[in-house]
């Protein structure tokens, strides 16, 4: 048999095994990996690169819980996208446009539209926890509180809104006490270390660091990159307000 053949008798055996491989897995006749591993050695074994094959074993090694994530995550990040381009009332079938699916794709993750809104809104309050952790847990307490101020007005920016508009929609379906509660501890420590270092004014408050944010959430600019740029500036010379004078 000449190499020419010979690429083509394995070829078409490689193709053979594409073909039966959804059946085989489906009456468990052979596992996936085990499978996976009979293509891989087929494709291994002729010099040339069979791409739909391939891309078979690559889907093949993909669990249904791995495409539901990613599935999860797109619809969050696409509901984001759309919730902040054109508010609360963006429809869902733009939403599914985003994420790449089908409408019916996003009401098996999310039954109704409130729990997709609520799901990005709960997304949104764990970064503003995660920006004051990682503020408490630098070892630098002045770091520390810049980096959290920056992120925080960072994040305002951003969220363009959004936040407002679920609370004034949702006002029953989302209980944000022991959330503020909590957010309020954090930035108070933040505070109290900060001042110990000498750096931060000695006469600034948490009441300071919400009274930068609601001014911060009136920041406004004809797109959302011009907006995230003003809302660091802001950040910049409020943190050179807050610093001590004295101060290095």
């Amino acid at each position: 048999m000449s190499e020419r053949s010979a690429r083509v008798a394995i070829a078409r055996a490689a193709a053979a095994i594409v073909a039966v491989a959804p059946t085989l897995v489906a009456r468990s006749q052979v596992s996936e990996s085990g499978l996976v591993e009979v293509i891989h050695r087929t494709v291994a074994s002729v010099p040339g690169r069979f791409t739909n094959v391939r891309a078979v074993t690559a889907r093949l090694s993909r669990s249904p819980r791995d495409d539901a994530r990613e599935n999860h995550e797109r619809i969050i990040h696409a509901a984001r996208s759309a919730l902040g381009a054109q508010g609360l009332d963006v429809p869902i079938r733009e939403i599914a446009r985003r994420a790449g699916t089908g409408t019916s794709t996003v009401y098996r993750h999310f039954p109704t539209k409130q729990l997709l809104v609520a799901e990005v809104f709960a997304d949104d309050l764990r970064a503003w926890r995660s920006a004051l952790d990682d503020g408490l847990a630098d070892p630098d307490p002045w770091r520390g509180f810049c980096r959290t101020v920056a992120r925080l007005c960072d994040l305002q920016a951003r969220d363009n809104g959004f936040a407002a508009a679920v609370k004034a929609r949702f006002p029953r379906a989302l209980d944000l006490t022991a959330n503020r509660a909590s957010s309020l501890a954090s930035a108070a420590e933040l505070v109290r270390r900060a001042k110990a270092t000498g750096r931060l004014r000695t006469d600034v408050t948490v009441n300071d660091v919400t009274l930068m944010l609601m001014a911060g959430g009136g920041i406004r600019a004809n797109t959302p990159a011009a907006r995230v740029a003003a809302s660091r500036r802001f950040a910049a010379l409020t943190i050179r307000a807050f610093r001590a004078p004295s101060a290095p």
